[in-house]
């Protein structure tokens, strides 16, 4: 309770000791906060921490609302945000009512200034295919919005399948599961103790 989040979330990164931080780019500045954390800690004390960089993906760092492409999905508007274990009926409804741009043109191509729904759209089709925004625009020219939304729910749905049928599996199997989280559990413990006991050292803290 004595900590604010932005340092909470810094400090539950840099005890594990991570090299790379997985974020969208508008997240960007927590891992440097994080990063300045760090580096200050380290010159006081000496070496403790690793500095940890931003992963941040090519594409789909930043996912905006299907039904709002001004703002960023999130699931507190669920009829624009797509859940990992979501029915593929559902997605692809989703996605055939997805807000494109109203334009004469309908054609797609990425624009985000002027054609914020289509270029969210073809950003989270490139995401789930690997396709380039050039392959895109090629793939689907002279098709149309009312071809391109299903074609980017149907990516989606298949890109999200194995994901919601192996959890499906796992969750089946208690006794896996509780393998799993009691190694993760312990594997977590021991990372964390580990930076803990050095910074308690450099510190000047007796050791717990």
């Amino acid at each position: 309770g004595l900590f604010t989040y932005p340092a909470l979330m810094a400090a539950d990164i840099l005890l594990y000791q991570p090299d790379y931080v997985p974020v969208g780019n508008d997240q960007k500045q927590h891992v440097e906060l994080t990063r300045n954390v760090a580096q200050r800690f380290n010159n006081i004390y000496g070496e403790v921490f690793k500095i940890p960089e931003p992963y941040i993906p090519k594409a789909g760092a930043r996912v905006m609302s299907l039904h709002d492409p001004s703002s960023k999905m999130s699931k507190s508007a669920p009829e624009g945000c797509v859940f990992l274990m979501e029915r593929p009926e559902d997605i692809q409804r989703k996605f055939k009512r997805a807000i494109t741009d109203s334009d004469t043109e309908n054609c797609v191509r990425y624009d985000p200034e002027h054609k914020p729904g289509v270029s969210n759209l073809m950003s989270i089709y490139a995401a789930v295919t690997g396709k380039s925004y050039e392959e895109i625009q090629a793939e689907f020219a002279g098709q149309g919005y009312g071809v391109f939304k299903p074609a980017v729910g149907e990516a989606v749905i298949e890109c999200l399948r194995p994901i919601r049928e192996e959890t499906e599996r796992i969750l089946k199997d208690k006794a896996y599961l509780e393998g799993v989280y009691k190694a993760g559990a312990e594997k977590a413990s021991y990372v964390a103790n580990k930076t803990l006991r050095k910074v308690y050292k450099k510190v000047g803290f007796v050791a717990r």
